[in-house]
């Protein structure tokens, strides 16, 4: 048998891995992948920053699948044949080279079984003037892009030192962005890293966001029990952003941004400007766009993707009102309707979002899209991986193992300030990942479960963290004992 997998990010480097491990070496595991590094993107921000470099967050994922038996094209999937074509039965996906020596060229791959792992295409495009290559603004979405972000915040913390004011903006650049939590993240690090070089007074910093209240990070906020009483993450946030002279807009969706200016409109459909001298705003993310093609060669893209390009897996996609919304409505086993294809991560389709939809007092949709990264992404590939070695085994015909979003936990340690002595981050858990009023009907999530404080031992924690992950992702001696 062979298992293809798309992508080697968080997601689809777990199930490689974990594919590899438990079939026997009578069975294939193949990646495709356009990038030849694997990066830590939880790091990036560190990197965005100055307090990490490129090298510290990303390797050469070559050698690692040599070392692991794993056939590995550096290449970007293009289509899926999913029944074949008129010349074979057996299902394939077309790919093209990116590596330099041959850029372009065909790759025909064939599979038993697929994985859908590629992730998001960072989608700058939607917002004119968004982004660090033809726009202006800077991103730590790649490890390349947070090395260029820290190049700037250096040179204007030299103009700082110098007497100069600035004003830095950090957020999101569309009303539908997701990753909340990583700009929340790069807001506190470049406050702790001017505060370091002694230039905080002479810098404003803007949290621009598209959450309808701080604390939301695309999971509708969180509640924590706090001292008898249970409070939610937007008082949490709120406390924080004030205690670090930080300050804050949200409900906004950027509609453009100019050299040194952001155009915005928020809720209350109020249409706003606000000068920078530094921004780092997040894309919003599509899915990877691939076309899929029947045995005839007649387009079948619509049966396995979204409009968005997300991959439809076993989701309930009906369109209903928020009050409407179940636990039920979101995947368990992330199978397509073809019964060996699968899809995980970011390149699956939500069914809708976690967070309450809104709309401008204009129309314009501005509510987070639903967060799938991190621990969520990995554990998806570990089960998915466990569901195709069964189905490959004889176990069963049908996926074995399960992980719904809404009974999922997660933990997230948010870093506040790269320090060893006296940074901090912001720990935090929720279970469930979805909110289930039924169960819980005070928060939608368990109290017991669902914690938040901010420390220095949280920092250790994401310091630890990075080391251990990049351990495991390397398949270095007893990776898998570290758990997702």
């Amino acid at each position: 048998m062979k298992v293809l997998v798309l992508g080697a990010g968080i997601s689809g480097h777990t199930a490689a891995l974990l594919l590899r491990r438990k079939l026997s070496k009578a069975h294939e595991v193949i990646v495709i992948s356009p990038n030849a590094r694997w990066n830590w993107i939880p790091s990036n921000i560190w990197v965005g920053v100055g307090a990490m470099t490129p090298k510290d967050v990303t390797f050469e994922l070559a050698p690692i699948y040599q070392r692991a038996k794993i056939q590995f094209h550096q290449a970007k999937a293009m289509e899926i044949y999913p029944e074949g074509d008129k010349d074979s039965k057996s299902p394939f996906v077309m790919a093209e080279s990116t590596v330099s020596d041959n850029q372009g060229e065909k790759i025909r791959v064939e599979y038993d079984y697929l994985i859908n792992a590629t992730g998001p295409k960072l989608n700058f495009a939607a917002t004119p003037g968004l982004g660090p290559d033809q726009g202006n603004s800077v991103s730590v979405c790649t490890a390349e892009h947070a090395e260029e972000a820290s190049h700037q915040v250096n040179a204007l913390i030299e103009k700082m030192k110098a007497g100069e004011k600035k004003t830095f903006v950090v957020g999101t650049g569309h009303g539908l962005c997701t990753c909340e939590g990583a700009a929340f993240e790069y807001t506190f690090n470049l406050d702790f890293t001017l505060r370091h070089h002694g230039v905080r007074d002479k810098a404003k910093i803007v949290y621009l966001s598209n959450e309808a209240e701080l604390g939301d990070f695309g999971v509708g906020g969180l509640h924590f029990r706090m001292g008898g009483f249970v409070n939610p993450s937007r008082v949490f946030a709120e406390s924080f952003f004030v205690e670090r002279g930080v300050d804050w807009i949200i409900g906004a969706h950027v509609e453009k941004v100019e050299p040194g200016k952001i155009f915005y409109e928020t809720l209350d459909g109020a249409k706003d400007e606000l000068s920078f001298d530094f921004a780092m705003l997040l894309p919003p993310f599509t899915g990877v766009p691939m076309k899929a093609f029947d045995a005839s060669g007649g387009e079948i893209t619509e049966k396995l993707f979204t409009p968005s390009h997300f991959m439809k897996v076993d989701a309930d996609y009906q369109s209903k009102a928020y009050e409407d919304w179940a636990p039920d409505d979101w995947p368990k086993t992330y199978q397509s309707c073809y019964d060996n294809i699968f899809s995980i991560g970011i390149a699956f389709a939500p069914p809708h979002q976690i967070s309450q939809p809104r709309k401008s007092k204009n129309g314009t949709p501005i509510t987070p899209a639903p967060p799938r990264t991190g621990m969520p992404s990995a554990i998806m590939g570990r089960v998915v991986a466990s569901s195709i070695v069964d189905m490959i085994n004889g176990v069963s015909v049908k996926p074995t193992h399960a992980a719904s979003m809404a009974e999922l936990g997660a933990a997230c340690v948010a870093s506040a300030g790269a320090h060893p002595l006296n940074g901090s981050a912001v720990s935090m858990t929720m279970y469930p990942i979805v909110q289930d009023f039924t169960k819980y009907p005070e928060s939608g999530r368990s109290l017991d479960y669902t914690t938040g404080e901010v420390g220095l031992s949280g920092h250790w924690i994401k310091k630890l963290l990075h080391y251990a992950f990049i351990y495991k992702a390397k398949a270095l001696p007893f990776w898998w004992m570290i758990p997702e």
